[in-house]
């Protein structure tokens, strides 16, 4: 070590050795980070980096070298043999190159070889660019240091090539990479040159003057800090190409593409973090949740253009009012959420009224001026929820709340008016997987003739029995399914399911499916039928549905156009519940229904109230008029039917024949099981 210690202070020009690890430093940091980039990228990215990183690693290898080399005072006459010295340059490129390909191999012990084979090249580089340095005198070589300058370039660089491809090196991996490759270039120099004795045969001038030897050490430096540079550039770049576009695809992934605001990924982040805020600081703060009431009328007649452009400008207004000691999201469609601080209630319900007012203000979208308003639900914590998830969801019950009655304005949350809505929603999710597992059933109640007392056809009607909370009522669960989206995938079921069923039965008898106003808005509901018909094979002629003329009301012209095309198809069209809504002549005109079903609500009254008898009588004398067959609902009493046989009533349905079943009972032309000229009850 005392040997090396003088050689580097005696024998070296003291400014190029500082030139020389200058060099070294920046060559090693710049091979550091090519090689890191090489590391992360995969096929030609890859081939590309080892290339660079190789001619990174020659330059700064033969630069460093070659500067300290021109560095060493020799004492006698010293001249280079160019065609060594290129090639020299074209070892350390190619060496490095190696190394640093078998480095970037997945596995523990690739990137040790690779590292020996780096140092190899480092040594290789120096004893041929040693062998260029011509000297005019006797050059003796001190093999034990020739060994160690080996050995210390070898174990450096593959001390270095594992730690940049060690995990547990952590944030400092770059910069302890880069000291160990410093520490194998610079100690197999100086130690190479250490071995080196010079004996002079003549004491005149040398070719290359003190001058120009420094010149020539700086040119090369210059030469080889351009390179370098590069090098460290192009990682540089590449590494801020890549954080801009991870910064970019982390923008994306949590901000809604339309309105710039956090989505609900980003929320929920918020959500969480402010909740520990507060949980910490013992504070309080509030989870508003807005839905904008009117906003599907701006998208069905304003276009989806005009609806995305209500949206922006709602985001922007919210936005403008909470400022920054509030956080507000778009969650997906027309539904928002603002998180702010609660301390002061007075403060709280100021600011949500400050929304309100904002939300209900004019909007003038292009030629257009509309207003939206908006249902606002508000739940506190620590107050109404003590984690994340109860709040937020509490937030939104009270939004429901809103929503159901408008009048009211925004809604805070309260545990007993809203736990109401709270099992709507659960029983609503129930459903959902209900109809999925297929564990709904179809029970049939009978229809039959007044006047022959034979069994005319079935009506399928849905039942639910709720593993917890037992038989659920189609008053309660159907209302539901048209609340959240699921009637269609319901109606489907039933449709498919009654079908199903009467291929089975040992008779042929019709059955009859209720269509509720959701699935006749549909335009494809005719394929549905056929398709279904198609797969279970039932006939046209065997299937029949009811709608009331609500339904039909909702959008007539479309509505009428949809049950000609199920009519061409060969299934029966019966209007349910006449009597009630609006029971237009029109509807009647337009349309030529194969049945009407005269509400159950007259026949209660049959035998107490004149009026429901004349009205019964109006419509049995209408339904003969347009030779429309009539059906009477809800028959309970042997009194109601004898009234209704005497009106001339053709067909009837009710518990006095028999109550809704699994199973039909009877086949066509078949009295049932209570006759409808019996005496006694069902």
């Amino acid at each position: 070590m005392i040997d090396v210690a003088r050689c580097i202070a005696i024998d070296h020009n003291p400014w190029l050795v500082l030139v020389a690890v200058a060099i070294c430093c920046a060559g090693a940091f710049a091979i550091a980070q090519t090689f890191e980039r090489a590391n992360h990228t995969e096929g030609s990215q890859r081939f590309g980096w080892i290339v660079l990183a190789a001619m990174a690693a020659g330059a700064t290898i033969w630069c460093t070298h070659f500067v300290a080399m021109l560095a060493y005072r020799a004492k006698v006459p010293v001249t280079l043999d160019a065609v060594l010295t290129i090639v020299s340059l074209l070892v350390a490129i190619a060496g490095t190159g190696i190394g640093i390909g078998i480095a970037t191999r997945a596995g523990r012990l690739w990137p040790i070889l690779g590292g020996a084979v780096f140092g190899g090249a480092i040594t290789s580089m120096h004893y041929v660019g040693m062998a260029a340095y011509r000297i005019e005198g006797i050059a003796e070589w001190r093999w034990g240091y020739v060994l160690a300058s080996v050995l210390c370039s070898i174990g450096f660089a593959a001390a270095a090539f594992a730690v940049l491809r060690s995990a547990r090196s952590g944030r400092y991996r770059a910069a302890t990479g880069s000291v160990l490759l410093v520490t194998a270039i610079a100690t197999l120099h100086f130690i190479a040159m250490t071995a080196l004795r010079v004996t002079p045969l003549r004491l005149d001038d040398t070719p290359l003057s003190s001058d120009a030897m420094v010149a020539l050490a700086l040119a090369t430096g210059l030469v080889g800090l351009v390179v370098i540079a590069a090098g460290v550039l192009a990682a540089y770049m590449d590494r801020q190409t890549r954080t801009d576009a991870l910064h970019s695809l982390r923008r994306m992934a949590l901000s809604d593409p339309l309105t710039g605001l956090p989505n609900r990924t980003h929320f929920q982040q918020s959500l969480g973090a402010r909740l520990a805020q507060a949980r910490s600081a013992g504070t309080s703060f509030a989870a508003i949740a807005i839905d904008l009431e009117r906003f599907k009328e701006v998208n069905d007649i304003h276009g989806h253009k005009a609806g995305d452009e209500v949206l922006v400008t709602i985001a922007g207004r919210i936005e403008r009012a909470i400022g920054s000691e509030a956080t507000v999201a778009r969650l997906g469609g027309d539904e928002f959420v603002v998180l702010r601080n609660s301390d002061d209630r007075v403060e709280l319900v100021a600011f949500v009224e400050q929304l309100e007012a904002i939300l209900r203000a004019p909007l003038k979208i292009g030629a257009f001026e509309t207003r939206v308003g908006a249902s606002i639900g508000v739940a506190v914590y620590p107050d109404d929820a003590g984690d994340a998830d109860t709040l937020f969801n509490n937030a939104d019950l009270a939004m429901y709340r809103a929503k159901s009655t408008r009048h009211l304005g925004p809604c805070y949350y309260d545990a007993a008016l809203d736990e109401a809505i709270r099992q709507r929603r659960e029983l609503a999710n129930d459903l959902r997987v209900a109809i999925e597992n297929d564990q709904l059933d179809v029970h049939y109640q009978l229809q039959a003739s007044v006047s022959t007392g034979d069994i005319t056809g079935y009506e399928a009607l849905v039942r639910w029995n709720h593993p917890l909370r037992g038989d659920i009522a189609p008053s309660v669960f159907v209302p539901i399914a048209e609340e959240n989206g699921l009637i269609l995938q319901l109606g489907e079921w039933v449709l498919r399911r009654a079908c199903t069923d009467a291929m089975q039965w040992p008779h042929e008898s019709r059955v009859a499916v209720n269509v509720s106003p959701v699935q006749l808005a549909h335009a494809d509901l005719p394929q549905l039928f056929h398709r279904v018909m198609l797969e279970t094979g039932l006939p046209p002629r065997r299937l029949e549905i009811e709608l009331t003329e609500s339904a039909i009301m909702a959008d007539r012209a479309r509505s009428l156009h949809v049950l000609r095309q199920i009519k061409a198809l060969g299934v029966g069209v019966a209007l349910d519940d006449f009597g009630t809504g609006y029971s237009s002549l029109e509807t009647l005109r337009a349309f030529p229904f194969d049945k009407i079903k005269l509400d159950q609500f007259f026949v209660a009254e049959i035998e107490s109230s004149p009026q429901a008898i004349a009205i019964i009588r109006a419509v049995l004398a209408l339904g003969k008029s347009l030779s429309i067959p009539i059906l009477a609902e809800g028959i309970e009493t042997a009194d109601q039917l004898s009234a209704l046989r005497r009106e001339g009533c053709d067909e009837v349905q009710g518990f006095l024949l028999g109550r809704p079943l699994p199973s039909p009972v009877g086949t066509p032309g078949e009295q049932p099981a209570q006759r409808p000229g019996d005496s006694r009850a069902a």
